[in-house]
């Protein structure tokens, strides 16, 4: 997960975590329970929060991407960042946390991880690139979100009580599919997501 100064999270109330040593470590699965009950009931009363979703912009950030991720609290990346640009670019709108895509394979990308973990507020946003990694591994507790790339395809649905949202591609236009963005609106103990579709010019020869 990228990691800014404990003040900058802190002042959007944004706790990361690293799922991965939850997994492996049973002091960080007993320390979770004291994380979400100690650092947040002081931030539920904050005021409603939005973030910010992109995924597979493979090297190329649309202005109309920025504009739409512009003024919000936090921003998550999905995976297949393509550049560290792309990073630098999000990180001066808001906090960011990116996860390694299958195409990030380049020395600066390895230092990512594959998935990330974000308390906000009372809500456990779980992020990862290939929904069909779920498969192989738990959920960490209390998710309320799933927020995954991939396919290109812009997704929301609800399954057993957990919303999954992949924002679908930002970068190069796939097919006909659209061009998009996602956000997430966290306000007390209720959380919705919309998709953001970019209006951006057509392919050359169209």
């Amino acid at each position: 997960m990228l990691r800014l100064p404990p003040g900058d999270y802190e002042a959007r109330g944004v706790v990361p975590f690293d799922f991965d040593e939850f997994e492996t470590d049973p002091l960080a699965q007993n320390q979770l329970g004291s994380i979400l009950s100690d650092a947040l009931p002081a931030r539920r009363a904050a005021s409603p929060c939005v973030v910010g979703l992109i995924a597979d912009t493979h090297g190329l950030m649309r202005p109309e991407a920025l504009a739409a991720l512009m003024g919000l609290s936090h921003i998550i990346h999905a995976g297949d960042i393509g550049s560290p640009t792309i990073l630098e670019q999000l990180r001066a709108l808001a906090p960011v946390t990116a996860v390694r895509g299958n195409n990030d394979d380049e020395p600066w990308a390895r230092r990512l991880p594959l998935t990330a973990t974000i308390a906000h507020g009372p809500h456990i946003l779980f992020v990862v690139h290939e929904i069909a990694h779920l498969h192989s591994r738990p959920l960490p507790p209390g998710t309320a979100a799933v927020i995954t790339g991939h396919s290109h395809r812009p997704r929301i649905e609800s399954r057993d009580g957990v919303l999954y949202v992949n924002p679908g591609s930002a970068g190069p236009r796939r097919f006909k599919l659209p061009v998009s963005v996602a956000t997430l609106a966290i306000s007390g103990q209720k959380i919705t997501a919309r998709i953001v579709e970019l209006d951006v010019p057509p392919p050359r020869g169209r």
